[in-house]
């Protein structure tokens, strides 16, 4: 696996790595997978139209928007993009467009809603 540095992600090279499920169209490349009190780093890759449910966070996380668009009930947030969440908030998440997002999360969020079909 190649290193992962910002060079890498901010001219990228994130594209030559492999992502594994997440959620529905939404793919996840661990950089630091959670591992005790450490929090976890991550990137996710969401196809056109994918969403996140309503969940709460648990810890701080932070986003940066590597491509593409990403948006929640606050707004949208496009390339560059730098987005804080802290503790205690709640929010849906998608993408109307598709985007990659480097995301760091102190604690795991929790899901609030499930969509059923």
């Amino acid at each position: 696996m190649p290193e992962t540095t910002r060079e890498l992600l901010t001219a990228g090279g994130w594209k030559e790595l492999e992502f594994g499920p997440f959620r529905p169209d939404v793919t996840i490349h661990w950089i630091r997978p959670f591992e005790g009190d450490q929090p976890g780093v991550a990137l996710l890759k969401y196809e056109a139209g994918a969403s996140v449910p309503r969940h709460r966070h648990e810890g701080l996380e932070t986003i940066l928007v590597l491509e593409g668009t990403q948006s929640d009930e606050a707004g949208d947030y496009g390339r560059g993009s730098y987005v804080v969440n802290v503790a205690g908030t709640e929010h849906s998440v998608w993408s109307d467009t598709g985007c990659v997002v480097l995301i760091q999360w102190d604690r795991p969020v929790k899901i609030l809603e499930e969509k059923t079909t």
